[in-house]
């Protein structure tokens, strides 16, 4: 799976367990608090990380790709987080150094 394949289906996982758009969501600017703040299913932080835990489990289980992101604090924008979970996926290829 290549990067542009990558990231829409990460970007289309996370808007699906947020409950969110995509458009909405990926707009520019947007950062975690505004993704917890608009989600219907997040209360608070616990339910975001909860989120990208789902996202990072359908990548393992549709792809056999292992991702773990490290703490963010809210004011990361979401599109940092994406480019976070390309850049995890991108060193589990066959051939990546660690």
């Amino acid at each position: 799976m290549d990067a542009p394949e990558l990231d829409s289906y990460i970007r289309r996982k996370f808007a699906e367990h947020a409950e969110v758009p995509e458009d909405e969501l990926f707009q520019s600017g947007v950062t975690l608090a505004d993704v917890v703040g608009r989600s219907p299913r997040m209360t608070n932080s616990i339910d975001l990380m909860e989120s990208f835990a789902r996202t990072a489990n359908s990548l393992r289980k549709d792809h056999g790709i292992r991702v773990r992101l490290p703490a963010l604090p809210l004011d990361t924008p979401l599109t940092e987080v994406v480019a976070l979970f390309l850049a995890e996926c991108e060193r589990q290829q066959p051939g990546a150094v660690a």
